[in-house]
């Protein structure tokens, strides 16, 4: 039994995940981590039969040593980071590989061993982020853009008038008062955003289909109407962390 961590920005995402399976087990905070809080938050999720192996992603490198010194102490294992280095199931053809977020590479593999290649992964988090695994089965790059938390946020932080939004789908178009307006603003506008990146994206790619895998918080709320979008795997970057640990356990990665 493997034990998958990925540590975002906001929350640090729980799952347990075996040869063919997956089971996400929760989230906890990821700012936990700085006080000791996420390990004792951590504990209270994990079964009693302890993990034999760890495999995490780290967008918050102070975290990270935090996470690696519990796995030691507590779980006595060395756990498996990934990273460029560490990663299996993708090439990488991209200018400074350390630069990339490590839970866009897991997405990148998940994406790639499910849905073939050229794949698309959209990510609903803090910020909105797009991953390229192009024809060849390689990572190429992506587009980041601000997540629809962040944008609503600012409009309520930066203006006298507007106020902070419960973000869910608009009834129409046309608001009929000041939330309503600002709520089709950012649902029916990220709709907008992300069908026109899909398009320029599949041009610059020079193909007529590019399967589109939606993952994070908002995925599913941005998906309806969406088309383009093929399918809503909330578990997708811990699915890639599994097919990771996998690979380095040199077992055959099952269909």
């Amino acid at each position: 039994m493997m034990l998958l961590l990925d540590v975002g920005n906001t929350h640090t995402h729980v799952g347990l995940g075996g040869p063919r399976s997956l089971r996400t087990l929760g989230d906890i905070p990821t700012s936990a981590w700085s006080d000791g809080a996420a390990t004792r938050l951590l504990e209270t999720l994990l079964p009693k039969r302890m993990p034999d192996q760890l495999c995490f992603c780290s967008v918050v490198p102070k975290a990270t040593p935090l996470l690696t010194g519990w796995a030691h102490s507590r779980l006595n294992l060395a756990p498996l980071q990934l990273t460029p280095q560490s990663l299996r199931g993708v090439g990488i053809d991209y200018p400074h590989p350390d630069t990339i977020g490590q839970d866009r590479l897991a997405n990148a593999v998940a994406a790639h061993h499910h849905y073939g290649a050229p794949a698309l992964v959209v990510d609903f988090g803090t910020a909105v982020t797009f991953d390229v695994v192009d024809q060849s089965g390689r990572y190429v790059g992506g587009i980041i853009a601000p997540g629809l938390s962040a944008m609503t946020d600012y409009l309520h932080e930066k203006t006298a008038l507007l106020p902070r939004i419960r973000i869910r789908n608009p009834r129409r178009v046309v608001g009929r008062n000041t939330e309503e307006a600002m709520l089709s603003g950012a649902v029916f506008g990220y709709r907008g955003l992300v069908r026109g990146l899909i398009i320029e994206l599949r041009r610059e790619l020079g193909v007529s289909r590019l399967p589109v895998v939606a993952t994070g918080g908002y995925a599913r709320l941005i998906a309806r109407g969406l088309p383009e979008i093929e399918a809503v795997v909330p578990g997708l970057t811990l699915e890639g962390l599994r097919l990771t640990a996998l690979a380095h356990c040199a077992k055959p990665l099952p269909t």
